[in-house]
């Protein structure tokens, strides 16, 4: 069952899916301007969900947050719950002083970040998907307004969920966290065109020597490396899920020619670009 909400005069969408076969994300295979977030909620048994090509094991009762670029299909869509919001209905970037999430559990450099919820987390996902299925019904005014305070309940508590799994260990301060969160957004809005890591420190106010040795202060790998690693991904996706030739996937991510990008991508990856398969089974930024 799939419970829609939209907003006419914004063009913000909110769907709530119950158990519903038609849950999958096109990312860029769209060939509109996609900005439509998504957050899963196995109820079911364990299944895979192919992201990007690529399997991962979705165990019960975890959760998962996919963005707008990802291609996404579940083994098992009708044992699943998910929410859907689209950029115009709820902005993460714009709200990240309400949820936090933006550069971490959306955006981020774990990838997948798939969360185990004990029973008491589980049992406050299901409440908020009761709310929104009771705000779903109602049909007023406040209806849109209802529907995003629960939303940013639930990005909330999948956030505090995943920020308790990486803090618990002691190994990286709230600010420290927070500023790791800025560099993985900044990345995120930027890599196209920024491929230096002076670009990324002047922005967080830092030097890039500074930068660097945070990172390695936190045991992360040093923003050098997660530009690179964002680029390969990129153009990885680009190749797998469009017909964009060489030449044009070089000049998309923002490379001066198309021998430039062909050479980085085999320093980088240790393949030709022409040759390569997706076959890494965590693709993201570890």
């Amino acid at each position: 069952m799939k419970h829609l909400f939209e907003d006419s005069n914004t063009g913000g969408r909110f769907s709530l899916l119950i158990n519903d076969r038609s849950l999958k994300g096109t990312g860029i295979l769209n060939k509109k301007k996609e900005t439509t977030n998504t957050i899963v909620f196995n109820v079911g048994p364990a299944q895979t969900v192919t992201i990007d090509q690529v399997p991962y094991a979705f165990p019960a009762n975890s959760a998962l947050a996919l963005v707008a670029h990802h291609h996404f299909i579940f083994e098992q869509p009708e044992n699943l719950v998910a929410w859907q919001f689209n950029r115009e209905f709820y902005c993460i970037v714009d709200h990240d002083a309400e949820v936090g999430c933006a550069g971490f559990l959306f955006y981020g450099i774990h990838h997948p970040m798939i969360l185990q919820l004990t029973a008491d987390e589980r049992k406050v996902i299901t409440l908020l998907k009761n709310l929104c299925v009771e705000d779903m019904v109602v049909k007023d005014t406040m209806q849109g307004e209802m529907l995003r305070t629960v939303l940013k309940r639930l990005i909330i508590n999948i956030t505090r969920v995943a920020r308790k799994n990486v803090l618990s260990g002691g190994k990286i301060s709230a600010d420290k966290f927070d500023l790791l969160r800025k560099f993985n957004m900044l990345l995120e809005q930027h890599f196209r065109k920024e491929h230096e890591v002076r670009f990324y420190a002047e922005a967080l106010h830092r030097s890039p020597k500074t930068l660097s040795n945070l990172f390695a202060l936190i045991e992360y790998p040093p923003p050098s490396l997660l530009i690179r690693k964002r680029l390969i991904l990129e153009a990885r996706r680009y190749q797998l899920l469009t017909g964009m030739s060489a030449k044009e996937i070089a000049y998309t991510l923002g490379f001066t020619s198309p021998s430039h990008f062909s050479n980085f991508f085999k320093k980088h990856s240790g393949n030709n670009f022409s040759n390569s398969r997706y076959q890494e089974a965590n693709h993201g930024y570890n």
